[in-house]
């Protein structure tokens, strides 16, 4: 049995299955149910849409053939909305042409039905691992650019040429500062970012774009 890591309770992973058809979707609720996860059901891309959902690792377990918008089209309007929750296609009239358009626009995988309850839930696990991973790596850099927002614009321009590789003397030369001023500067830096090495504001540095 596939096991879904659970960070807390307050953010237990939810599947949110959208399928005209309701015994499918009761079928599925109760297979992702009995591995500890939360389940949200809709029949159609419409109702998914009226509903607020929580802010949780997930993804969307969708019918290519929907009424309405189709499952490829309504993929093709949540990325519109920037809604990066992880797809996985499952239809009945799956042909090579589908998947292959699914995929390229970032479906994570394309199970034809009948299929067996093991691949699904192996794809569902995989698709919430990677939407956590998104989601972590996204409140990481928010804490970043908090932190980035914390600099004088003095210590941002330290910052920059600290991190493209300049000596102290040189920054000094750059901005017409003292070398203890510029250290005094990079101490700043260095402190109201969280960074315990230059590695690791160089690292900081190029995640948040920062060029000298």
């Amino acid at each position: 049995m596939t096991r879904v890591p659970i960070a807390n309770a307050a953010r237990t992973p939810i599947v949110c299955i959208v399928d005209d058809d309701a015994s499918v979707r009761e079928a599925l609720a109760s297979l992702f149910r009995s591995v500890g996860l939360s389940v949200a059901s809709f029949g159609s891309a419409a109702d998914f849409l009226a509903r607020d959902h929580a802010d949780a690792p997930g993804c969307l377990v969708l019918d290519v053939r929907l009424p309405g918008v189709s499952g490829l089209d309504f993929q093709s309007q949540l990325a519109s909305m920037d809604n990066r929750l992880p797809i996985i296609f499952m239809t009945g009239h799956g042909d090579i042409p589908m998947s292959v358009r699914a995929m390229k626009a970032g479906a994570l995988d394309f199970l034809a039905k009948p299929f067996r309850d093991q691949d699904m839930l192996d794809a569902v696990a995989n698709a919430i691992e990677r939407d956590a991973a998104a989601r972590r790596d996204a409140d990481a850099l928010a804490t970043l650019r908090q932190a980035y927002a914390s600099l004088t614009p003095r210590e941002r321009e330290v910052m920059g040429h600290v991190t493209a590789g300049l000596m102290n003397k040189q920054v000094g030369g750059l901005l017409g500062l003292s070398e203890i001023t510029v250290k005094i500067h990079r101490g700043n830096v260095m402190r109201k970012m969280g960074a315990k090495s230059l590695a690791e504001l160089v690292k900081q540095a190029e995640a948040l774009g920062i060029r000298s």
